[in-house]
């Protein structure tokens, strides 16, 4: 029997994501998909489309709720940061009145890993390793700690936006008059140390992690090394099981040495979650197949491959664009 899944932020990179891991999958689901543009790609790599409003609009959750009475979805995939919040307050009121499953975290998890201080203060009190942090005004003891480099980043954001790497008092002066919300962390080892790694966890347990070594180009991973990494692995489950996502959680690190230090959490699926199904890590079906039929999560073999990413395209006619 079909599954009906409902995925939001069709014009996002991690909606997009995970529609594509669905199709590749050849899993029996049918899709609808939400977005605010017409010319979302993902929209039309689905069986039903719907417009909704931006997330920050009043509008948006009574759409969003006629999008579900209508559907009638067995489970919803969240596909942007900016839905996550909204959809963790309400998914206990959604999940009774519209008998359907939604995937999202509670908010405690959200709002750690949105706040790029509020992680390092997580990682700090459970004793995991992290790079050295403050906020402005205390800048002087974290130079004191660990000199520079340092970098400078907004509390919450994503994709490298605003962040500056500061070799000196100079640079870093002017890096925080650049205003916002900004936290300032150690530069910790290299490019060539850095990793992203993706965690399932449900009930508290942690049962399958992926770690990826990677290079990036805009923020964005557009190459990935897949390796068993079994002591990092082991570090990645700990951390996930500490921080009790609702299914899927990403950890980005940097090695310093053996310590993995990690800079960035997300409480969701990420953009690489495409490409770890390439390593037999299908994270979507695991998430799907536990929500909707309760089959235990359990840690898939993982074929050590390279990975390299690339543009690609969708073509629509004028006949079909929605909206």
């Amino acid at each position: 029997m079909s599954i009906k899944v409902l995925v939001t932020g069709a014009g996002a990179l991690l909606g997009q994501g995970v529609i594509r891991s669905m199709r590749a999958a050849e899993l029996d689901v049918h899709i609808v998909s939400c977005d605010p543009s017409p010319l979302s790609a993902g929209l039309y790599w689905s069986d039903a489309q719907h417009l909704i409003p931006m997330a920050k609009d009043p509008a948006y959750m009574p759409r969003v709720r006629e999008v579900l009475a209508a559907e009638r979805p067995d489970a919803v995939f969240v596909g942007t940061d900016v839905e996550l919040l909204i959809f963790a307050e309400q998914r206990a009121a959604l999940e009774a009145e519209f008998g359907t499953h939604i995937l999202v975290s509670d908010p405690r998890v959200i709002g750690i890993a949105d706040d790029k201080y509020l992680t390092y203060e997580f990682l700090k009190e459970h004793g995991f390793d992290h790079p050295a942090s403050c906020l402005p005004g205390d800048e002087e003891t974290l130079i004191d700690q660990v000199g520079f480099p340092l970098i400078v980043k907004p509390r919450v954001g994503a994709r490298s936006v605003g962040v500056y790497k500061c070799d000196d008092r100079v640079q870093l002066k002017r890096a925080l008059e650049q205003g916002g919300s900004p936290v300032i962390q150690e530069c910790v080892a290299d490019a060539d140390c850095e990793y992203t790694a993706g965690a399932v966890c449900f009930d508290g347990r942690c049962d399958a992690t992926i770690v990826m070594r990677r290079d990036l180009r805009d923020g964005n991973t557009y190459r990935a090394y897949v390796e068993p990494y079994g002591p990092l692995n082991k570090a990645v489950a700990a951390m996930a099981e500490a921080l009790n996502p609702y299914g899927p959680a990403n950890f980005q690190f940097r090695l310093d040495g053996d310590r993995v230090k990690v800079f960035e959490i997300n409480g969701r699926f990420s953009g690489t979650t495409p490409l770890r199904r390439y390593a037999g890590f299908d994270e979507v079906r695991m998430c799907l197949e536990y929500m909707v039929h309760g089959r235990p999560v359990t840690q898939p073999a993982i074929e050590p491959i390279t990975i390299l990413r690339h543009w690609s395209e969708t073509i629509v006619r004028s006949s079909e664009l929605i909206g």
